[in-house]
């Protein structure tokens, strides 16, 4: 670990620390506020000072329930929306050690109010406190401070990702120093020279067939010259990350897991799906009839485009959607003759994406381009048909065009929005698409899901190559 990431993550104890205190600051403040204090009189007496005594120890049961909940790991970088979720569960757990604690101490019981206030400004706080630290460490990983400094071992898939990835996002703080396919005599030779001169700091295999023994010699090498290794799985050639052991007639048995989206979380998916696409729809049933107008007379044919996509478990139903297009325009993309004409963002795919699709209408490419078109997607989801956040739902004939590794994403319902959407929309190439969609699948999660939902907004404000 790097040593700025080994200051900052000691650093955060500190700066939790003053935030929580801020915060009871702020939550004894906002109780004696006159606004509040006319509304709800202070019948009890607690001067400042005295307040302020219990504050110092009442933060340090803050930081113990952070360090339980790990927020003090140092692991380098984390999700935003992870360290959220721990210190909002943290916050409500060391108030709940504070109200028993002070369940028998009647002055500070009677003002449970300035406790419940500090709660909710103990989250703010922290957040905004631990907000600037983050946007430090970003800062520092731009101008090249405490970077990974990287070599990756392997080529195909993975390793091009890993690159991309890295040069594209250098505040993730990681910086590809060089790439090798392979580890043999030359590769240690030119590591040992660029180690010599400290230009690398941890290895990074991005390809699965290496063998037993230049796995052996990879960990000797890291050993021995005191650097990191890890590794990095082209998820084409490992077909299933999750596995559970359980045990049936006293015999040891691991069963491959397609997904985490079983039992209770499909059953709490579902709800939300349902849930929210009933709000969604009352919410935005004035845009449906808006655009269902504009597009019965912008142009002839039906308000929606209706056609058979395939759901989950690989069955089709009826997938429908605002008429973007011209009417007949489907049949368009089986001409030889049209297709020849038109530029395929995703050729060698299954699939086919048109750039400056000249089938699509005026009102079309509106709608298109901020996918209010999709809109009619959340009566499926109301339906069962599809979720709010899942694969892409293709077409038949796309899919029967798939290869095995493809058919990963058929395992679960298809989405309104997902992965694939929000890391890169139509932009990304099929095989791209594929791979975030299996990663959703196989580390699914509410959070992630919220996450999802977070982000889509944003991705479909960005502009895409296909209209």
């Amino acid at each position: 670990m790097k040593r700025s990431e080994i200051i900052i993550s000691a650093g955060l104890v500190p700066i939790d620390y003053l935030m929580v205190v801020l915060a009871g600051i702020a939550g004894y403040y906002f109780r004696f506020w006159e606004p509040i204090s006319s509304y709800r009189p202070v019948i009890f007496n607690l001067p400042f000072p005295y307040f302020l005594s219990w504050l110092w120890l009442m933060a340090v049961i803050w930081i113990v329930t952070f360090a339980l909940a790990g927020l003090y790991n140092m692991r380098g970088t984390s999700r935003a929306i992870d360290e959220v979720s721990k210190i909002i569960l943290a916050s409500t757990a060391a108030v709940a050690i504070l109200m028993f604690l002070f369940f028998f101490s009647r002055s500070l019981f009677d003002s449970r109010f300035i406790i419940l206030a500090a709660w909710v400004f103990s989250i703010v706080c922290v957040m905004f406190g631990r907000g600037l630290m983050r946007f430090l460490q970003r800062r520092l990983y731009g101008w090249g401070v405490g970077t990974h400094r990287v070599i990756i071992i392997g080529e195909g898939n993975a390793a091009d990702e890993v690159v991309r990835e890295f040069t594209a996002n250098p505040r993730a703080g990681y910086r590809v120093v060089d790439q090798f396919k392979n580890f043999d005599a030359t590769t240690e030779k030119a590591l040992l020279e660029l180690k010599l001169t400290d230009k690398f700091d941890e290895i990074l295999v991005a390809r699965a067939d290496l063998s037993t023994e230049i796995s052996e010699k990879l960990h000797d090498f890291s050993y021995v010259n005191h650097v990191e290794l890890k590794y990095i799985a082209d998820i084409f050639d490992f077909p299933i990350n999750n596995f559970v052991i359980d045990n049936i007639a006293g015999l040891p048995v691991v069963e491959l897991k397609k997904t985490k989206l079983d039992g209770w979380g499909r059953i709490g998916k579902r709800l939300f799906d349902l849930i929210g696409s009933t709000l969604l729809i009352i919410v935005a049933s004035p845009l449906l009839l808006i655009v269902a107008l504009a597009v019965k007379f912008s142009s002839p044919g039906p308000v929606f485009f209706a056609y058979q996509r395939i759901g989950e478990h690989g069955k089709p139903f009826t997938y429908f959607k605002f008429r973007s297009m011209i009417k007949d325009a489907h049949q368009l993309r089986f001409d030889p003759k049209f297709v020849k004409q038109q530029e395929d963002l995703r050729e060698g795919g299954p699939m086919m994406k048109f750039k400056n699709d000249p089938r699509v209408t005026p009102i079309g490419r509106l709608i298109r381009r901020f996918s209010i078109d999709e809109l009619p997607e959340l009566f499926n989801v109301f339906f069962g048909k599809m979720s709010l956040v899942g694969p892409r739902p293709h077409e038949v004939e796309e899919v029967a065009k798939y290869e095995n590794f493809h058919k990963r994403v058929l395992s679960i319902k298809p989405g309104m929005t997902g992965m694939a959407q929000v890391s890169g929309r139509s932009d990304l190439d099929f095989d791209e698409e594929v791979r975030l969609d299996v990663w959703y699948m196989e580390n699914w999660s509410m959070k992630l899901d919220f996450m999802i939902l977070f982000k889509t907004p944003w991705a479909v404000l960005k502009k895409r190559k296909a209209a």
